[in-house]
């Protein structure tokens, strides 16, 4: 974020510097707008994987998509800590966790499983950010494999 002035925002829309500063006033609110849309789209993404069936394996690639674009991911933990201190930001966060509830919902009732699984996913992709070699998918599944259980048929 450090280096994220107006200037290069728009450079990177292909903009003139003035519609950005048209529609956000400061760089915090730009800021603000595009790390809640990075992590809108990923909620949606996992409300996506909460239909029928066991989609343990979906997930499992979705998580390592996910971990092989570490600009995209670090501005999600972004948003996490800028939520942590500003509450009025906290939707997007709040709709992430959600998302990622419902999923482990799908396997068990159980309110203190769905908090590890939801900690679990969140606690490997921000590990995927300290580490050259991202996990496989199969390494992702094994992961959730251990933390959900089977769904009965």
């Amino acid at each position: 974020m450090a280096g994220v002035s107006h200037r290069t925002v728009s450079k990177e829309a292909g903009l003139p510097t003035s519609a950005t500063t048209y529609y956000f006033t400061g760089l915090g609110d730009l800021l603000t707008a595009a790390l809640t849309s990075v992590m809108d789209e990923d909620a949606g993404r996992m409300r996506r994987l909460t239909t029928e069936g066991d989609r343990r394996r979906e997930l499992a690639e979705l998580l390592c998509r996910v971990a092989a674009e570490p600009g995209r991911l670090l501005a999600e933990y972004e948003l996490f800590l800028l939520a942590a201190r500003r509450p009025h930001l906290r939707r997007s966060t709040d709709d992430w966790l959600a998302a990622v509830g419902a999923f482990a919902r799908r396997y068990t009732d159980d309110p203190v499983r769905v908090r590890v699984v939801t900690a679990v996913i969140d606690g490997i992709l921000l590990h995927t950010l300290l580490q050259e070699a991202k996990p496989t998918a199969d390494e992702f599944e094994e992961i959730l494999d251990d933390v959900l259980p089977t769904p009965e048929p």
